[in-house]
């Protein structure tokens, strides 16, 4: 049970205050668009979303060895949070 809420505390962190959560927070501002709605189609958006990232870490996981790819992950972090520093 352990990896699966570390897991679910992980993605909900990371998903608080992204733009996916602004985008449906501007959505849900809309007097016409019914709320349960808007929660209907965002989280059906995200379950779309997850299953292609467990697709391809699947398939990516076929291959290549867990390290290898949370170290290029990570890189891959690391390489947009400086991108977005030195660009600001």
């Amino acid at each position: 049970m352990r990896p699966y809420v570390l897991m679910f505390v992980t993605i909900l962190l990371a998903e608080l205050g992204d733009k996916t959560q602004l985008a449906t927070l501007i959505f849900a501002t809309d007097p016409a668009v019914n709320r349960w709605g808007v929660l209907l189609v965002c989280a059906a958006a995200l379950v779309v979303s997850a299953a292609i990232a467990v697709a391809a870490g699947a398939w990516l996981g076929s291959w290549a060895p867990p390290r290898a790819v949370r170290v290029l992950g990570g890189l891959g972090f690391l390489a947009a949070g400086v991108w977005m520093l030195v660009r600001a």
